[in-house]
């Protein structure tokens, strides 16, 4: 996982990987059966031991307000943690690596959609007024076209101070589209 999230799926060279899970060529591609299987494992492990957590921040454990900024400061975290592996593996990599694999790009719309979805269900909980500015699922999708913004940029260097801000104004925005 860390060997695509620091370098990207087409630098990851199967040699590469080889080492970074101690596998020969053979018992890798006898595994996972290639490089396109491994990327989607870790995927899949990202999303359970990185996601999982950014995702339980939306709770619902208090107001709108305070669980999207727990939502984005984990986002933030996920983000910066690391500097060896900043950004997200789906935001910046897997959609990096979507260009033209129907596969990958399946992959990636069901891992946004996933993400927009449980969005959905917390604005929904917070009473999301029918008659507001914006339907709810397109605020869902603004929240996390937001998040995404802030892992790219985690991605281009900015560190956790400098993302807090955007963080600020996007929960700030959201919940004065609730009222």
């Amino acid at each position: 996982m860390k060997t695509f999230w620091a370098a990207g799926y087409d630098a990851a060279s199967v040699d590469t990987l080889c080492r970074a899970t101690a596998m020969s060529r053979a018992s890798l591609y006898q595994a996972y059966g290639g490089k396109e299987q491994l990327f989607l494992a870790a995927i899949a492990h990202y999303i359970d031991t990185r996601i999982a957590p950014v995702a339980a921040a939306l709770g619902p454990h208090g107001t709108l307000a305070q669980d999207l900024a727990g939502f984005f400061a984990e986002v933030i975290a996920l983000a910066t943690a690391d500097p060896s592996t900043p950004g997200c593996l789906i935001s910046c990599v897997l959609a990096d690596a979507a260009g033209s694999n129907p596969v990958f790009q399946a992959e990636l719309d069901r891992r946004f959609s996933t993400v927009e979805n449980r969005l959905d269900q917390r604005l929904h909980l917070a009473g999301w007024h029918a008659d507001a500015p914006v339907p709810r699922m397109a605020a869902a999708g603004l929240a996390a076209a937001a998040a995404r913004g802030i892992m790219l940029r985690a991605r281009s260097g900015q560190s956790a101070n400098d993302l807090a801000p955007v963080a600020v104004a996007a929960v700030s925005a959201l919940v004065q589209l609730s009222a």
